[in-house]
């Protein structure tokens, strides 16, 4: 089992910048992917961004991959989302989540955290 947890969420400005932290705790060295994921209110959820432990590869979303970075932090054991250049359409709920199998978005994302506000306007 394994848990993410978020922080960093927040208001923000139109053109401003945000950095969102996860967290994973429980199994981790089965961790396969962890990924950034969105939803605003009416849409789907999206996936945003991604980073595997496995080979520290990373992929951005092209909609947001300009404006956004995702890494791993060593020192605080957290997978960050830099969001830069914040748009008003950026607005939603951002969802980290742990793959235990690979770093697919059409694979099982088996762990969710609780998920995190992001609000620019």
């Amino acid at each position: 089992h394994v848990q993410p947890v978020e922080s960093g969420g927040g208001s923000v400005q139109p053109g401003g910048s945000l950095g969102l932290s996860c967290a994973a705790s429980g199994y981790t060295d089965g961790i396969r992917c962890m990924g950034w994921f969105r939803q605003a209110p009416g849409k789907l959820r999206e996936g945003v961004a991604r980073y595997s432990p496995v080979d520290s590869s990373t992929y951005i979303d092209a909609s947001v991959k300009e404006r956004f970075a995702i890494s791993q932090d060593n020192a605080k054991n957290t997978v960050d989302l830099q969001m830069n250049s914040l748009k008003p359409e950026d607005t939603a709920m951002y969802y980290c989540a742990a793959n235990m199998v690979s770093c697919s978005w059409l694979s099982t994302w088996a762990y969710w955290g609780q998920g995190t506000q992001v609000t620019v306007s």
